[in-house]
């Protein structure tokens, strides 16, 4: 029986013969101008201004693995948007935290999002970590034109394996190159002085508890150097996204779960304004 494509109540033809499991392959044999990488940008004279974001900090413990982001989004020296989410769900067991041109981010995470969700449906089985983490670099691959324009999206992907019961974290460059870091990393402009935080306090056994503090104090130390990473706003309870996954799944951590950690930080920062002695409150 064949499908009638010409009739508005029908799905054409494509949508009913069976193919790859990836909808991003899909989408460019059957829609190519619809995947954000192939869209023609009209030719511009000096550099455009959009909202960028930054700074996506990472960490492993026991039990999984933590990912959180500020929430400042800027537009070359003006601050765009003061909270912005730059964390996001890839699926049960994993996550993509975002840095570079934020409305492209965002579209690529809800591509990326679609293709894990349409291989489980296709497949009948969930993806392992290794394949999510291969598809993301796919599909930075196929924005490399746009980097070259300006317009790139470098993001951090972490998650739960459920084969190799233990949390990763995978970093990528704008050609899609991807590299699987140990213990923790961090992207975006105030990538640098999160990564010297992280290094200093960072320990291969820490707890849940210790890792979600960690990444915070991480975040703080951007802040602190970097104009376009925004610190906790305590004024306007605008708290760093924060979430942990284990084997239990994807979790984000509350407002006032963030807001606890931001406090005792922000205390302890009172005490020492140039940040703490190699060690976890």
């Amino acid at each position: 029986m064949e499908a009638n494509t010409r009739s508005t109540g029908r799905l054409p033809a494509a949508f009913l013969t069976p193919g790859s499991s990836s909808f991003v392959d899909f989408l460019d044999a059957h829609s190519p101008a619809l995947l954000p990488g192939n869209r023609p940008l009209p030719p511009v004279q000096g550099a455009i201004e959009l909202p960028h974001g930054t700074t996506i900090v990472a960490a492993t413990f026991a039990g999984g693995v933590v990912l959180a982001g500020d929430r400042r989004a800027t537009m070359g020296n003006i601050i765009a948007q003061r909270d912005i989410e730059k964390v996001f769900p890839a699926d049960e067991y994993s996550a993509v935290g975002i840095a570079g041109t934020a409305g492209l981010a965002v579209e690529m995470v809800k591509l990326f999002q679609l293709e894990l969700e349409h291989y489980e449906k296709i497949e009948g089985d969930v993806l392992s970590l290794e394949g999510k983490a291969n598809r993301l670099s796919t599909m930075i691959r196929s924005n490399l034109g746009m980097a070259l324009q300006g317009l790139a999206v470098v993001p951090l992907f972490a998650g739960y394996d459920t084969d190799r019961e233990k949390g990763r974290i995978f970093s990528y460059d704008v050609t899609g190159g991807r590299s699987e870091e140990h213990g923790f990393a961090a992207t975006g402009s105030g990538s640098v002085f999160a990564r010297g935080a992280l290094k200093k306090l960072y320990k291969s056994d820490l707890t849940a508890d210790q890792a979600t503090t960690l990444v915070v104090q991480a975040l703080y130390d951007a802040a602190d150097d970097d104009s376009a990473t925004g610190g906790p706003d305590l004024a306007r309870r605008i708290y760093p996204i924060v979430t942990v996954i284990t084997e239990d799944g994807f979790r984000r951590l509350t407002d006032s779960e963030s807001q606890e950690i931001v406090r005792a930080v922000h205390e302890r920062r009172m005490e020492q304004p140039d940040g703490p002695r190699a060690e976890l409150l």
